[in-house]
């Protein structure tokens, strides 16, 4: 793996966003749900297209702060046009744990 130098790093906008609608996103090629993140007033709200249907339901994912990179560009997936990226860490078995702030933040508060 080739190493990072500072200032690439700090290219990536890693942001916290308030999940505010989760959906079954059946036109995915994998199982994952379609969500509407809000950055706050900046960004704004933004979709993404998440794989992490093994540990979490629709329900309990409303209103969860997640950490995204939202200044990938937007990617066609089925019908939807992925806003952000989502973070996550994979398991052993596959599934995915959303990377998320321990404490709340306000929306839209960059990774330092």
């Amino acid at each position: 793996m080739e190493n990072l130098t500072w200032d690439q790093f700090e290219q990536v906008e890693f942001r916290v966003g308030t999940i505010l609608k989760a959906e079954n996103f059946p036109e995915a090629h994998k199982p994952a749900y379609l969500l509407q993140v809000d950055f706050g007033p900046d960004i704004g709200v933004k979709k993404s297209s998440a794989q992490i249907t093994d540990l979490y339901s629709t329900q309990e994912l409303i209103g969860k702060q997640v950490i995204a990179v939202v200044n990938f560009p937007p990617k066609q997936i089925g019908p939807v046009m992925s806003e952000c990226l989502v973070t996550g860490f994979y398991r052993e078995d596959g599934s995915v744990v959303l990377a998320v702030p321990d404490k709340h933040v306000e929306k839209g508060a960059r990774l330092g």
